[in-house]
């Protein structure tokens, strides 16, 4: 992530920034984003995840059982949950542990330690993989789509969503796209290897709509939604404002990998046949994989979001397109010897 100062706010106005903020995944992609940004401003910063980084003070606990992680947000002003299982094919009890009997834990840490605002990060996903164009906030989330991770997401919700109404804690919730960045495990850096080793296809013939936001944006955002009143018992969408096709999107990775033009690609129907083949043959070999129907029906997505309520609300103005956010991960890659 490239430093720069706090975003402004609507009608000019400056988000309050925390002195002392906690965050959960803190080791994970978006978790390091905000802690190195809110360090850069000046707030002191600690976290959990599986794993203990004593650099970042970040203290290593089980998010799904309550325990001495929870103590480490002590004194904390702001707390912010991006913990959660990112896959579509983790068994729906993990999703149902992790990603959302997490939030509650998080959020009992938050009211023990003192904090003043706590931000839930859910998920585009919440609304389902196919849903109504330029969707809002309004729009009904999944409850039963039959995939672990957009049910969890939806589901992640609503402990936050209590918690501010009872006036037990002001909450605020986040629903990035699809965000990528240097660190990027899914939309950068597992790509790029599947396409290397000749692995990765597309559904959709390549079509389907990437809503990209680059890091720097979605860190962006969420510290307007945690530092203005504004956003305060408030949902947000947060995107870079337009979507892409995957086929553009995933040309850089193809360039990187020194092949040329877009991925192979599919119609859906085919691509899935394709995914649940080699997703047998991963189980039967005893290797994970997230290669199945789910994540072919994730890469068609036909529609992005409106966030035109954070423009509103927050002044949220994304300042990363997607080709400035790729030539931005395309150095880092190059800088961490990844491609050449």
């Amino acid at each position: 992530m490239s430093a720069r100062p706090a975003p402004t706010g609507t009608g000019g106005q400056t988000p309050v920034l925390p002195k002392k903020v906690f965050v959960t995944g803190a080791s994970g992609f978006i978790g390091r984003g905000l802690l190195e940004r809110y360090r850069d401003l000046g707030a002191e910063v600690c976290g959990m995840d599986v794993g203990a980084d004593a650099q970042w003070n970040v203290v290593a606990g089980d998010i799904g059982e309550p325990g001495p992680w929870q103590q480490h947000a002590q004194g904390c002003d702001l707390v912010i949950n991006t913990a959660a299982v990112v896959s579509n094919s983790a068994p729906p009890q993990l999703h149902r542990k992790i990603t959302v009997g997490g939030v509650r834990h998080t959020l009992d840490a938050a009211v023990t330690g003192g904090a003043q605002r706590f931000v839930h990060v859910s998920s585009g996903g919440a609304y389902g993989w196919h849903r109504p164009p330029n969707t809002d906030e309004l729009c009904p989330i999944t409850t039963l789509s039959g995939n672990s991770y957009q049910d969890a997401k939806a589901a992640s919700e609503h402990p936050a969503l209590a918690a501010h109404a009872s006036g037990e804690m002001a909450c605020t919730i986040v629903r990035p796209g699809d965000v990528y960045g240097p660190a990027s495990r899914p939309w950068i850096l597992i790509p790029l290897e599947l396409l290397k080793k000749g692995q990765f296809l597309l559904p959709a013939h390549g079509n389907g709509v990437f809503s990209a936001i680059y890091i720097d944006d979605l860190v962006d955002g969420i510290v307007l939604a945690a530092g203005l009143e504004a956003g305060a018992g408030q949902i947000f969408n947060l995107t870079s404002g337009y979507g892409v096709s995957a086929n553009e999107f995933f040309s850089n990775h193809m360039r990187w990998a020194g092949k040329s033009g877009p991925p192979r690609s599919f119609s859906t129907p085919t691509a899935i046949r394709i995914a649940e083949t080699v997703r047998v043959i991963f189980k039967l070999i005893g290797k994970p994989t997230e290669a199945n129907k789910q994540s072919m029906l994730m890469l068609s997505k036909a529609e992005t979001f409106s966030i035109e309520k954070a423009r509103q609300l927050l002044g949220y103005e994304p300042q990363v397109d997607v080709a400035e956010g790729m030539r931005r991960t395309e150095e880092a890659l190059k800088a961490q010897g990844l491609i050449g």
